[in-house]
């Protein structure tokens, strides 16, 4: 028997195609799925087109903090390690972080994203980078935009100067042309992947950077969780339950594809040296690189809770679990 239909949205990431492909399903569900673009996701389930959705953990926290009806389940589809997210005009004379200090830099869609709250917090930890030491234009990466995202709330510290790219001007050529000094980005601007010498990351050493890092901290940075309304789970008992399996069992599959493609040195991919790159990362990483859970993350969601409230961004909940529907706390 299965229950009413759900709407789930969610990106087609490694660890979610076994559940478009059909290998893993929602066993007891009625689930038609959605892959649209990301911030498609986002205003979808802001506005109720979907149940379940994938969510940022900023908007996840601003909408708690704003009072929506909004809970978790500890699914995290997106994990990336932020040092190289920051670019720099070479012009500029920015050598390192110290050299941020009373620059303008840009943020993609709205000030405080998920990726720029983990560079912010993880610069500030390691170098006292301080925001409110500079000035923040908000804008579109690579393609205009008139306002920032309308499906979150934009907290913004009295501390912090945080302006809008001007109209029909994207961040990438404002930075290509050294408009703004840096950017914090959680994509890769268009300008430097086709090779203009006036962009670099701020961090050209970035991979050994995110490496030492990992060492000394355990943290694989969290981007997105899985988010519906809590009247969902209310009115489901178990929902929670079999969601969390579900996604669990997709995200193994994914992860079983990669330890069983190491005797074949990784011929299933078309990245070159993929094996070698395997290897590191399982001397580094435990078995399971990417965990789901509550306890797993707890301290990758303390530190992104704590960037988040340095920032002046939004409140600490009372509990990690509290983030989460209350069947799922013991994971």
């Amino acid at each position: 028997m299965t229950t009413a239909h759900i709407d789930i949205a969610i990106t087609r990431y490694d660890n979610t195609r076994a559940l478009f492909d059909g290998s893993v399903t929602f066993p007891g569900l009625d689930v038609t799925l959605h892959s649209p673009t990301i911030p498609e996701i986002f205003a979808g389930l802001a506005s109720g087109r979907f149940d379940v959705a994938e969510f940022g953990l900023t908007h996840y926290l601003r909408a708690r903090d704003a009072g929506a009806d909004l809970v978790a389940v500890p699914v995290f589809p997106a994990r990336v390690f932020r040092h190289s997210s920051v670019f720099v005009n070479t012009s500029r004379g920015i050598a390192g972080p110290a050299d941020l200090v009373g620059r303008t830099i840009g943020e993609f869609g709205m000030y405080g994203q998920d990726s720029g709250i983990w560079a912010k917090g993880i610069l500030a930890d390691d170098h006292g980078f301080a925001p409110e030491r500079n000035r923040w234009v908000v804008g579109g990466l690579d393609t205009p935009m008139s306002a920032p995202f309308e499906f979150t709330t934009h907290p913004r510290p009295d501390n912090v100067e945080v302006g809008f790219a001007p109209p029909g001007r994207t961040l990438a050529d404002m930075l290509d042309r050294g408009e703004i000094d840096a950017l914090f980005a959680s994509n890769a601007p268009t300008t430097y992947l086709a090779g203009s010498p006036n962009i670099a990351p701020l961090f050209p050493d970035h991979e050994a950077r995110e490496r030492d890092w990992y060492r000394r901290t355990g943290i694989f940075p969290i981007m997105h969780t899985v988010v519906a309304r809590r009247e969902l789970f209310r009115t489901r008992p178990g929902l929670a339950q079999r969601l969390y399996r579900s996604f669990v069992s997709a995200k193994d599959i994914a992860a079983d594809r990669y330890r069983h493609t190491r005797k074949l040195f990784q011929v299933t991919t078309m990245v070159p040296w993929m094996y070698q790159l395997f290897e590191e990362n399982h001397a580094l990483f435990p078995e399971d690189w990417f965990p789901y859970g509550i306890d797993a993350n707890r301290r990758v969601l303390e530190t992104f809770v704590r960037y988040s409230c340095e920032q002046g961004l939004t409140s600490a909940p009372p509990t990690i679990d509290e983030l989460f529907v209350e069947e799922l706390r013991g994971t």
